[in-house]
């Protein structure tokens, strides 16, 4: 592949295979609470050990990828999806699942920080907010298949012939990695240049690491809890999944819309804190309206605006040669947000018997990134005002 439209297209399939597996637990949480007798608090257990691993590994990813090869490494990690989907599927153990989602969690690392670096070595310079925007909406895609499909099969052929099809998209991801992907011509001679990452850079690496961390946060609030929220007011697991899905659904259009505005009308804070508001707004509504189908839609609508600004963010203040360890320590926060948000969620769900709460606690994550994201303005302004470039680095793909 030498079309960097190809290369995103393929990338943007692969990581659909790792939502798709991540949401897993989330789509069949009835099924798992009925199966091994448990609470929604070892549900927000299960689904924060999928991306617990991220916490250790996020910072070194870069640099076992640039070791090893890039492609290597992500082809190991599908892997690693694939054993640990099976120990779930086939494990008959409450210990054997939690080693599952770990061990698949670890492949899916690999796999989230050396793609978001490829994708950003392919785009860097160019329309990377928009490339941005429709690599990140293969997340709400994979989660809205796994919501729509998931619960269904369980359904009809039990809780452990559905969690045997999770390892299908990741096997097929495997194969068409392998056969179609090339790094960008040009970019291992600049790759060996390396470039501290301190001082503002570093700081800024930090703080756009907390924004994203927070806004995933927020949004596991809704695709993590919902189907149990929505379950404990009546509603079928089958139909309280669909009507959590349109959410993922609807953002499938608003992601990229969002880094499509971004790129065209060059007002990046606008997009971005528009965003923010409209879906923290949201998140206080669906938590206390009988109107599920109409708020949710709604929410997608206005809570996928910011993930293409966001994630460009790094982007924009890292060159080829600290691109690595920046993107590591980016997920590191990152990770670390989006495991512990779903266990303190569901120990608070549990703690006021009203699963709810999770909402509230996803517009509060939200109300702070409001508050980095002007702190990030303001270093990037007084690190022009020092003479120090704030742009996107020059293209390589």
């Amino acid at each position: 592949m030498t079309n960097r439209w190809q290369v995103l297209a393929l990338l943007f399939s692969i990581r659909v295979a790792m939502a798709f597996q991540f949401q897993a637990v989330a789509a069949l949480s009835p099924f798992f609470m009925e199966a091994y007798k448990i609470g929604i608090a070892d549900i927000g257990l299960l689904i924060g050990l999928y991306l617990s691993p991220g916490i250790f590994l996020a910072l070194p990813g870069g640099a076992i990828g640039k070791r090893f090869g890039e492609k290597q490494v992500v082809l190991a990690g599908l892997l690693l999806m694939c054993v640990g989907g099976l120990m779930v599927a086939i494990g008959s153990t409450w210990e054997l699942q939690l080693a599952g989602r770990v061990i698949a969690g670890v492949g899916g690392v690999l796999l989230n920080v050396l793609m978001t670096k490829m994708v950003t070595d392919w785009f860097a310079g160019r329309e990377i907010a928009t490339a941005m925007g429709i690599f990140v909406n293969s997340w709400p895609v994979g989660i809205a298949l796994a919501l729509l499909v998931l619960p269904g099969l369980a359904d009809a052929t039990g809780l452990n012939m559905a969690l045997l099809m999770v390892a299908v998209p990741a096997i097929c991801g495997f194969a068409l990695l392998a056969t179609a992907y090339e790094a960008p011509a040009g970019l291992n001679a600049q790759d060996t240049q390396p470039v501290p990452l301190r001082g503002t850079t570093l700081w800024l690496v930090i703080c756009a690491g907390l924004i994203w961390g927070l806004y995933n946060a927020a949004l596991s609030m809704v695709f993590s809890f919902a189907p149990a929220m929505l379950a404990e007011q009546g509603w079928t697991a089958t139909a309280a999944s669909s009507v959590t899905s349109i959410v993922l659904w609807v953002m499938a259009i608003s992601i990229p819309l969002g880094g499509i505005l971004a790129d065209r009308t060059k007002r990046v804070d606008t997009v971005l804190m528009t965003g923010l508001i409209l879906f923290a707004i949201m998140l206080i509504i669906a938590a206390r309206t009988d109107a599920i189908l109409l708020s949710f839609t709604i929410m997608g609508a206005v809570a996928g605006l910011s993930a293409g600004p966001i994630m460009s963010l790094p982007s924009r203040i890292l060159l080829a040669g600290n691109r690595a360890i920046g993107m590591g320590v980016f997920f590191t926060i990152f990770y670390m947000f989006v495991v512990l948000g779903p266990l303190a969620a569901g120990y608070l769900a549990d703690l006021s018997g009203r699963i709810s709460i999770a909402f509230d606690i996803g517009t509060l994550m939200l109300i702070a990134c409001i508050v980095l994201l002007m702190i990030f303005r303001h270093q990037t302004s007084t690190r022009k005002q020092a003479s120090i470039p704030y742009a996107a680095p020059r293209s390589t793909g």
